[in-house]
């Protein structure tokens, strides 16, 4: 392995631990079975894209609940992205829609933080 291909795996590995770690309700640290999830998801070359789709819409799918219903308790580990991960594989999202994702989540981020009482 050279080392423009230890950067890539390191940028690889950094991004998606560092992307699921800014999602709220997520741990504030990685763990050592959240680093395996990762490395796991490196070694089968699932591209970025794609994680990066599965951990907005994992989130979106939480954070969009009617404010009327029970809270959730909070995400505990990468895992728990894994089976939306399996599914994008299986569908992928159309052209356009991570951007959507992206946008999404900001706001829907944003008005939580704007209101009394609910925490990201």
């Amino acid at each position: 392995m050279n080392d423009d291909q230890i950067v890539d795996r390191k940028h690889y590995l950094n991004a998606v631990l560092m992307l699921y770690l800014e999602l709220p309700e997520t741990p504030l640290r990685a763990g050592p079975h959240d680093r395996e999830r990762a490395g796991e998801l490196l070694r089968r070359q699932v591209p970025f894209s794609v994680v990066e789709s599965a951990l907005l819409l994992g989130s979106l799918r939480r954070l969009g609940r009617p404010e009327d219903a029970p809270p959730l308790s909070p995400i505990r580990s990468f895992a728990y992205f894994i089976p939306v991960i399996e599914e994008l594989l299986v569908t992928p999202l159309p052209d356009g829609y991570l951007q959507y994702l992206r946008d999404k989540v900001r706001r829907l981020c944003a008005k939580r933080v704007t209101q009394p009482g609910l925490r990201s």
